[in-house]
C-alpha cells in the first residue's frame, strides 16, 4: 500500500496538490475523499480538474444538490460526485463503476459508501485555520 502525505497552508496550495494528483491520474482511477465539512475536499477536486486539463477548473463546485458533475478534461473526463445527501441504498444507481471506463472519478463524503480494493483514498484533515494534512493512499 503506497502512501504520500502533504501539508497545505492555503486553498491555492490544496489546488496545487490536487493538480499534481490530477496530472498523474489515469482513466479508471477512483479517488475516495474523506474529510469533515470545510476540510477542503472540493478545493482538492478543483486541483485534480486542473491537472486533468479541465479548462474551467476554477468553476468546479461541490455537486451537493446535483449529486454528480461531469467535466471534460484534455484527454479524459472527470466525474465529481458528492454523497453527502445520498443514503446507502441510493448509491448504486449512480453508475460510478461504469463511468470509470470513461474517466476519473472523485467522490466527496466517500465514507457514505463501501469501496473495493484499488481505490485511491484521500484523507483531508484540518490541522489549523488554513492548514490541512492531505494523505493519499493507494489501496
Amino acid at each position: 500500500m503506497a502512501r504520500i502525505e502533504f501539508i497545505s497552508r492555503s486553498p491555492s496550495e490544496t489546488w496545487d496538490i490536487g493538480e499534481q494528483v490530477g496530472s498523474a491520474a489515469r482513466r479508471g482511477d477512483l479517488y475516495a475523499i474523506y474529510g469533515e465539512l470545510g476540510a477542503g475536499k472540493t478545493q482538492f477536486v478543483k486541483g485534480v480538474a486542473k491537472g486533468l486539463g479541465v479548462e474551467d477548473w476554477l468553476y468546479v463546485v461541490s455537486p451537493t444538490f446535483t449529486i454528480m458533475n461531469i467535466y471534460e478534461g484534455k484527454d479524459t473526463k472527470l466525474c465529481h460526485v458528492d454523497l453527502y445527501r445520498i443514503e446507502e441504498n441510493d448509491f448504486a444507481p449512480l453508475g460510478i463503476e461504469e463511468f470509470l471506463e470513461e474517466g476519473v472519478v472523485a467522490v466527496e463524503w466517500a465514507e457514505r459508501a463501501c469501496w473495493w480494493d484499488g481505490i485511491i483514498r484521500v484523507d483531508i484533515e484540518i490541522i489549523g485555520e488554513e492548514e490541512r494534512r492531505i494523505r493519499i493512499t493507494k489501496t
